[in-house]
């Protein structure tokens, strides 16, 4: 199973897929704006809440949006 976590700045995301990429749980909670333990915390959460509703243990992905600098990458 794959986990996959979308970190926004007013939702996060989970969505949890299949070996053959069929949705199996997707949810969503409101992002702690400028907590960062709160932030772990939440996304932390949500990976638990798609292991236990799947009865899986899977790899994690998270998307994080950000702008890239031209001089450092």
């Amino acid at each position: 199973m794959r986990i996959g976590i979308d970190l926004g700045g007013t939702k996060t995301e989970v969505v949890a897929l299949s070996d053959q990429g069929a949705q199996l749980f997707r949810h969503r909670l409101p992002t702690p704006g400028g907590d960062y333990r709160q932030t772990i915390e939440t996304i932390a959460s949500l990976v638990e809440m798609a292991e236990q509703a799947t009865g899986q243990s899977g790899t994690v992905g998270i998307g994080i949006p950000g702008s890239i600098s031209p001089y450092t990458g």
